[in-house]
């Protein structure tokens, strides 16, 4: 099987569009470039598509790295066959790659060793030909100064018979199908754990039984953590009803004495060797599809809030609340550059409400501040009732954002370097200001594990949920696009084609020589050669260029072509610019070059409409149910407004105004069946809920959208 036809065997995409986009990849090109400027190559295959095929190219090189190994391996003990290495060569699964490799694998020495060593293995053949009467009468003829019984010598015949067994990929191959069909996952609460408080959160678990391939991926997740800290114990198994009359089947040939021995043999191999590998190998598939669940939901979250909406350029006051140690306070300029910082202490135990009144009313007059930004966190309700008491010279939004991971943004090295001079607090504030005015080139800045937008994060695969992440991080900063004059190294280093290095050569050399004029600057920085220009160029922005398509999603390599079609109009390219008739009237079949295909120019012709549109929405201001302050203030029947905080796989949290967010189940989002909450709801969506029940003793509110 050639990588093409394994690619198409996991993705079921046209073999043209996988060889065009390995081609495209093997050049050095970006998913985000090839997704949007090689539509016409790859087939119209979007970032997905193209990281699927990306992924499956390295799980096919893996595979063969693999079968290398296992040959290699095999060649050096001198039991390669040639059947042998073709059932190798032509296996492209790599659980029957394992189990082709099972009986030549290196294993510390066993049991089996010791009964082959002491010449029983001839005995266990006689046995598996099954032409036997008297068993002990043929154990005789191996008795030695080693195997001085009858039955010692049947026993190590039967324990090189159960290895046999173990090692028979058609019983193996069986038994992971019957496994995939019929195991179930069972847990029992650990001994002297159902009483700890910590375990009461598992309570559910402590006596547990449900079918492992209906679990939903949250409570495989679930469970395994709890197994993890010790509260439970969990087992997946089978019905021996189901599994052993099948290997009985397989192995035995004959009756009487022999079948006997067989049978006894084959429950020893299960139990000892079949049933724990092939249930350790079941629930690891089931973990990794769980994990793979998760990091989906987690990947989707964290994609809506990077494209959350932003305020745009706005002079911002920012306050990071809180009661005894005060509200720090920010000004920030339309770029986000910090103008002033003090704190004021409007709540308890100081109440200098007068005060911090004055201070606040003074700094927005000051500063010409147009909008308020509160973190979400401790005192954020009552920080927003104060400021609403308060009336300014001129009308002053107010939101409240997110606040999760500014403080470990404020910590990290970027924030240090940002600001050498202030302490953490201050750096927390100035990120929740600027979260508000550009969501998106905030959040770069901070790992997006700890941005807290996901269930069981620290429960999957680590490398994988990263390299997910990432690629999430990549496709929104590409889709929104980057002023070349303004993007931190953070951001810039997300852009297609720069990465960390190119990104801090970029901002040095804009620190030397001032702004970029326009794109083609570009090529003057350090290091930056024609590879790198081609990637990244069409998704930095520069603002005041003399070519007005400088600031669209427009790529150089297209100029001359709108150029051309600007001419054949008979009107100049900055009147082409917006006028939705001329492009309307444009036959894109006359413009068609080689990398520049219909699928291109359409959408270089709707950029052209309205060019560096952000396909974010503005921000809105939101407001919490005034009486609903805590946790007690919480009833049965009340109709809220909130915002979904988080989105899991069984439902979502919104945040009503107070600490504990309300569980949304997925059965309550609206009426009918809903198969993907992402499909009903989106993070930091505005939603009107109704509380169906409030559970005081563990303080969780339970919210229907159904009202």
């Amino acid at each position: 099987m050639t990588n093409i036809q394994f690619i198409k065997s996991q993705t079921q995409l046209t073999e043209k569009s996988i060889e065009n986009t390995l081609a495209l990849l093997s050049e050095g090109c970006t998913i985000p470039f090839i997704a949007r400027y090689r539509k016409d190559r790859t087939g119209n295959l979007d970032e997905v598509a193209i990281e699927n095929i990306a992924k499956a190219q390295v799980e096919y090189e893996n595979i063969g790295k693999r079968k290398e190994t296992i040959l290699t391996s095999i060649e050096e003990q001198g039991k390669l066959s040639k059947e042998l290495r073709k059932r190798i060569e032509d296996s492209f699964v790599l659980s029957e790659l394992e189990d082709l490799y099972l009986p030549y694998k290196k294993k510390r020495k066993t049991k089996v060793d010791v009964a082959k060593e002491n010449g029983l293995e001839p005995l266990a053949k006689q046995l598996m030909s099954q032409r036997v009467v008297d068993l002990e009468q043929l154990a005789s003829h191996y008795l030695s100064d080693k195997i001085t019984t009858e039955e010692e010598a049947l026993q190590g015949a039967s324990d090189i018979i159960a290895e046999w067994i173990n090692e028979n990929m058609y019983v193996r191959g069986t038994l992971r199908r019957i496994f995939h069909r019929k195991a179930l996952i069972c847990t029992e609460v650990a001994k002297g754990k159902k009483d700890e408080e910590e375990a009461q959160k598992y309570a559910q678990y402590f006596d547990w039984s449900e079918v492992l391939s209906k679990a939903p991926s949250h409570r495989i997740l679930a469970m395994l953590r709890a197994e993890k800290e010790g509260f439970i114990k969990m087992k997946v198994q089978v019905n021996q009803e189901d599994t052993l009359p099948f290997i009985e089947k397989t192995i035995i040939k004959s009756d009487g004495e022999i079948a006997d021995f067989l049978k006894r043999t084959i429950k020893d191999s299960y139990k000892r060797l079949l049933e724990p590998s092939i249930s350790n190998e079941t629930l690891q598939e089931a973990k990794d599809k769980a994990d793979a669940k998760a990091i989906t939901v987690f990947a989707e979250n964290l994609s809506q809030l990077l494209l959350a909406s932003p305020l745009g350029e706005k002079r911002i006051l920012a306050i990071d609340p809180g009661f005894r140690t005060g509200c720090k306070v920010v000004c920030l300029d339309e770029k986000g550059d910090l103008l002033h910082n003090e704190t004021i202490y409007p709540h308890a135990p100081q109440y200098e409400v007068t005060l911090a009144m004055k201070k606040i009313r003074a700094m927005v007059e000051q500063y010409a501040i147009e909008a308020i930004s509160i973190g979400n966190g401790t005192a954020s309700r009552e920080t927003e009732d104060f400021i609403k008491k308060i009336v300014f010279p001129h009308p002053v939004q107010v939101f409240v954002v997110s606040e999760a991971g500014a403080s470990v943004y404020s910590a990290s090295k970027i924030a240090r370097e940002e600001f050498p001079s202030y302490d953490v607090t201050v750096r927390g504030a100035v990120s929740i200001g600027r979260r508000l005015s550009d969501p998106l080139a905030e959040l770069v800045k901070i790992e997006p594990k700890s941005i807290g937008v996901g269930q069981y994060q620290h429960d999957v695969n680590p490398s994988l949920l990263k390299e997910e992440l990432d690629a999430t991080v990549i496709r929104c900063v590409n889709k929104v696009g980057v002023n070349l004059n303004t993007a931190s190294k953070s951001l810039l280093s997300y852009v297609s084609g720069i990465g960390e290095k190119m990104a801090e050569n970029i901002v040095e050399y804009r620190s030397a020589h001032g702004a970029f004029t326009k794109r083609e600057d570009l090529k003057k920085v350090p290091r930056l050669g024609d590879k790198v220009y081609q990637q990244s160029v069409a998704f930095l922005r520069v603002q005041h260029s003399d070519n007005p398509l400088d600031n669209s999603a427009v790529h150089p390599e297209v100029y001359p072509i709108i150029k051309q079609m600007a001419k054949d109009l008979g009107i100049s390219l900055k009147e082409l610019i917006g006028n939705k008739k001329a492009i309307s009237s444009i036959d894109i079949s006359k413009y068609e070059r080689e990398e520049v295909g219909k699928l291109y120019l359409k959408d270089v012709l709707k950029e052209l409409e309205k060019p560096g549109l952000d396909p974010r929405q503005t921000a809105k201001v939101f407001e919490f149910d005034s009486h609903v302050k805590n946790f007690d203030d919480v009833q049965v029947g009340m109709v809220l407004n909130g915002i979904v905080n988080n989105i899991t796989a069984f439902g979502c949290f919104v945040d009503i105004g107070i600490k504990e967010s309300g569980l949304v189940h997925i059965s309550q989002l609206k009426d009918g069946y809903v198969s993907n909450v992402n499909e009903v709801v989106k993070l930091h969506e505005q939603v009107r809920v109704k509380v169906v029940e409030v559970d005081t003793v563990r303080r969780r509110i339970s919210l229907s959208m159904v009202l």
